[in-house]
């Protein structure tokens, strides 16, 4: 993942493009875990850097089945904060790859954008006066999901272990080290 996402030739390219930088992002802090590490909830809360990575996986999971307007599977909201006992950090970043692939079908199966998404009713956290949104206004919505949790993955990567964005991601990606910026490198 560089740094900024490429030039793009569309909205619909663009928004996809930074969906998943963000994404990205969250897979960077998770980058190097322990399935124990990624586990851990180092601070009050109940957030871990896996949990994180499960939550954003079954929440875009969520929006794409109210976008094609398919009901959705129930899922535990407590327990998509957490990885649970057998669950490992790999299992839940495949799974979130997984959702990627298929909202980014999902989205090339719109030719327009401003295709409506029905707003499900009797959700207290949805609006009652508004009966639809978008594509192109989930896609944003996934855009600023993602990327609030991204923050939280960040922080609590960093409550983890000390390791920060830049140099996790320079690990990631095989990056040289430089006189200003070290790769991450797991503890000896």
């Amino acid at each position: 993942m560089p740094g900024n996402v490429p030039p793009v030739k569309d909205e619909r390219e663009g928004l996809l493009a930074f969906l998943d930088q963000q994404r990205q992002a969250v897979r960077i802090a998770a980058h190097g875990l322990t399935d124990e590490q990624a586990r851990r909830v180092p601070g009050p809360g109940r957030l871990s850097v896996g949990g994180l990575v499960k939550h954003l996986a079954q929440t875009e999971r969520n929006w794409r089945y109210i976008m094609v307007q398919q009901p959705a599977p129930p899922v535990d909201y407590e327990d998509g904060f957490r990885l649970l006992e057998g669950e490992t950090l790999a299992q839940v970043l495949a799974g979130y790859a997984e959702v990627a692939r298929e909202t980014e079908a999902a989205v090339a199966g719109f030719a327009d954008l401003g295709a409506p998404v029905p707003v499900p009713k009797g959700v207290p956290w949805f609006p009652d006066d508004v009966d639809a949104w978008s594509v192109r206004w989930v896609l944003l919505h996934l855009i600023e999901e993602t990327a609030r949790h991204a923050g939280h993955a960040d922080i609590v990567r960093e409550a983890v272990d000390g390791a920060t964005a830049m140099p996790l991601m320079a690990a990631a990606e095989g990056w040289p080290a430089s006189p200003w910026l070290q790769p991450w490198q797991p503890p000896a």
